[in-house]
């Protein structure tokens, strides 16, 4: 099973997000941070791509802002601004710090490599797929498809 996240606030969103609360979703997670090129040239349109294409087939999208380098540039109100400027309407949510690394909750738990990391969970909350840096979009699609194809399975939960 995915773990849950580790969330220190949330934005785009009224309400804190919890991955049980998606079940019978397929859930794109992706994890990133605004001073990573592959994350703002690649990862986070195409998250947003697949937000507003998606959503009304099944398909949740999440990203997680997953800060493991330059703490200071990047608190919650900066990504609030970045969010806004690059137009990203789904959930984000900050990936709690521990003390004592530079390496976030969620992060940690997923074992993730860095960002851009795109991760895939199906609708009965098992992850499925985790990719660090960028995926095509031809691929994600059809991943995608295959997974709400099996979503419709009434034993999917």
């Amino acid at each position: 099973m995915a773990p849950e996240w580790q969330v220190e606030v949330w934005l785009n969103t009224q309400v804190p997000l919890e991955l049980s609360q998606l079940r019978g979703r397929v859930v794109l997670l992706h994890a990133f941070q605004m001073l990573c090129p592959g994350c703002v040239s690649h990862a986070v349109p195409q998250a947003e791509r697949v937000h507003r294409e998606y959503a009304e087939l099944g398909v949740s999208v999440v990203g997680m802002h997953t800060v493991f380098e330059h703490h200071a540039a990047m608190m919650p109100e900066a990504l609030e601004a970045f969010l806004h400027e690059y137009r990203v309407t789904h959930p984000v949510g900050v990936d709690v710090r521990v003390a004592g690394t530079p390496i976030p909750a969620t992060m940690h738990r997923y074992g993730m490599r860095g960002t851009p990391t795109l991760m895939l969970i199906d609708c009965a909350g098992k992850l499925r797929l985790q990719e660090f840096g960028s995926m095509d979009d031809l691929r994600l699609g059809m991943i995608l498809g295959q997974m709400l194809a099996e979503s419709k399975d009434p034993d999917c939960l």
